[in-house]
């Protein structure tokens, strides 16, 4: 017969094996990080292309989980999946309000569109949805669940990390509403941000309205962009302090509204959401 001290501590093993591979996961976090303040960065090449070789394939379900699939093992049954689209509708009307954006919504377009958490929540209200993403089978997932829930035309786009600007001709013309949620935080580097910012203002229409997503640095120095291994870090390869994205969109051409701050949520930490308005051309005010 086994003892009792035997039977708990095989009971406890499983909680003590989960709480040494988070310790392991921190480990390889913090390292990753003092590489990169010393200076040994990978280059925004190397790592655009791991992060289209991650992004390409499909891999497991914490790859759906990051493609926010609607199946992934992290939304389960919880609904957690509805409630990030309807939050950021939510939080979208209580922006447009602020800034007085009131046109019709012609054309939506998301940026890292993923498998359609925001899209099923934005598309019903809009002419078309365009759906902007690496991975062509999650732009197939979007597709499915858009069609789910309405008739909107779903255009989808698919692009090469290297090459975001190649979106601006195949998406042909302007967009009223232009969205990327937790997409920032995964691109390769901060200057690659700012390609985005442009290739957004390119994209929207004069007077329209975007809102985008990152996820802020503050004073410690592990909440600093990474620079290097994206697979074993994505979510945290690119930070801004807060002031710093606010200016560098004012740089490309936006006029920064307001700025919402989340803390933490039941994804992650240290959100925050940019309302950047493409200001009217003369005479349309």
């Amino acid at each position: 017969m086994t003892s009792t001290p035997a039977r708990l501590a095989r009971a406890r093993l499983p909680k003590a094996i989960q709480r040494a591979k988070r310790a392991a996961i921190e480990a390889e976090k913090l390292f990753h990080r003092a590489l990169a303040t010393v200076g040994a960065r990978q280059s925004q090449s190397r790592i655009a292309a791991d992060s289209q070789d991650y992004w390409q394939h499909q891999a497991d379900a914490k790859w759906r989980g990051n493609a926010h699939w609607r199946d992934a093992p992290v939304f389960g049954d919880t609904g957690l999946w509805h409630k990030i689209g309807a939050e950021h509708l939510e939080l979208f009307d209580a922006g447009a309000r602020m800034c007085g954006f009131d046109r019709p919504w012609n054309r939506v377009l998301e940026w890292g569109c993923g498998g359609g958490a925001n899209a099923v929540h934005f598309a019903p209200r809009a002419g078309e949805f365009i759906g902007v993403d690496i991975a062509a089978e999650t732009l197939d997932e979007c597709r499915r669940q858009v069609g789910a829930v309405c008739d909107t035309p779903f255009r989808p786009v698919a692009i090469d990390v290297a090459d975001p600007e190649s979106a601006v001709s195949r998406v042909e013309g302007w967009c009223d509403v232009f969205l990327s949620f937790y997409v920032f935080e995964l691109i390769p580097t901060p200057e690659y941000g700012e390609r985005l910012l442009r290739i957004a203002l390119e994209l929207l229409a004069p007077g329209g309205l975007a809102l985008i997503q990152i996820k802020y640095a503050d004073r410690r120095w592990r909440t600093r962009s990474r620079h290097r291994a994206y697979r074993s870090g994505l979510a945290e390869m690119t930070t801004y302090p807060i002031d710093e994205f606010w200016q560098l969109a004012q740089r490309c051409g936006f006029t920064p509204k307001a700025v919402n701050l989340v803390p933490r949520n039941e994804l992650d930490e240290r959100y925050a959401y940019f309302f950047l308005l493409r200001e009217p051309e003369a005479g349309e005010r």
